[in-house]
């Protein structure tokens, strides 16, 4: 649905984004994810008409229609709305906007609907909540029905009910078949809505890929040890993981016990430290095997140095 080739933008001397290629597929949420800086909103902003690119090609839908037929509703992070206006009278003015051509009380049932607002519609705009400035901002994009949503930060600074809310609204648009590009720091929020991802970083896409994809590729499987006490015992078993071809890295916190080993090879690795403990006499409190999250691979990342 949106496909950006060698995008490029720049401000004096100062190259905000350096030939950016993204493949945002057809009906997906698309998690757009980078440091603050890194070129996210200058993306936003001309993928949205907002700012003039410097050169590059975007293609909206299959590349054969017009790009100006294919709508987009585009959320800021902090959606400025009209706080004389109630819910219902808020939606009338975008109705009237976007010169909307349908039953005009329908689509506003059907939108206050979506968005769980049929009650608190009612209400002035200046007494509700961040969460439901949220949604109602949602509702003013998705009115005039937009193939393509881009949303920059919607569970910015939501207590749990309110990210809840959004993040169940951005699920029920999903699965009408509308393409969603998910700009937002809560990793966890993206694992729970996302099928694919980006991770920008100096203006160029450094990861993109399926979740499932880039979690099997990037992803390395560690175990995670706690011992009853840190002795000599134990630094002269680290020392010794260490040195095993095995392993390939090993983070040991010698005030708590506790140590985590990097492998690409689970399994005997896991044997190696069973081995390894019994011939030291050693038993640990806790061992378990885990994966890095998406999380764990986006700091890993954005912090490493090009």
């Amino acid at each position: 649905m949106v496909t950006i080739r060698n995008l490029q933008k720049s401000y004096k001397r100062f190259r905000v984004l350096d030939g950016l290629d993204m493949n945002v597929p057809d009906g997906e949420v698309y998690g757009f994810l980078g440091k603050n800086g890194c070129g996210k909103t200058t993306t936003m902003n001309i993928l949205c008409n907002v700012i003039p690119k410097d050169g590059g090609d975007i293609i909206l839908g299959d590349g054969n229609s017009d790009n100006e037929k294919i709508k987009i509703g585009y959320l800021p992070e902090t959606p400025s709305l009209f706080n004389y206006m109630n819910g219902y009278e808020y939606l009338k003015y975008i109705a009237a906007c976007c010169h909307y051509e349908g039953d005009i009380d329908k689509r506003i049932d059907e939108v206050m609907e979506i968005i769980g607002m049929r009650e608190g519609g009612r209400r002035v705009i200046k007494g509700y909540s961040r969460g439901m400035n949220q949604r109602m901002g949602i509702g003013a994009i998705i009115f005039d029905h937009p193939q393509i949503l881009v949303l920059d930060e919607p569970t910015s600074a939501l207590d749990p009910e309110g990210r809840a809310d959004v993040m169940n609204i951005i699920r029920t648009l999903s699965d009408t078949g509308c393409t969603i590009i998910l700009c937002t720091h809560i990793l966890s929020d993206v694992e729970k809505v996302a099928g694919s991802i980006g991770i920008l970083k100096n203006g160029k896409m450094v990861i993109e890929g399926k979740i499932s994809d880039v979690l099997m590729s990037y992803a390395k499987p560690e175990i995670e040890v706690k011992l009853f006490n840190a002795d000599e015992r134990s630094v002269k078993l680290i020392k010794a993981l260490e040195e095993n071809p095995l392993i390939e890295k090993v983070d040991f916190y010698e005030n708590t016990g506790f140590f985590v080993v990097r492998t690409n090879q689970l399994e005997q690795a896991a044997g190696l430290l069973m081995k390894t403990f019994g011939e030291n006499s050693i038993v640990p409190s806790e061992l378990k095997a885990v994966t890095e999250s998406l999380e764990d691979i986006y700091l890993k990342v954005v912090n490493e140095n090009a």
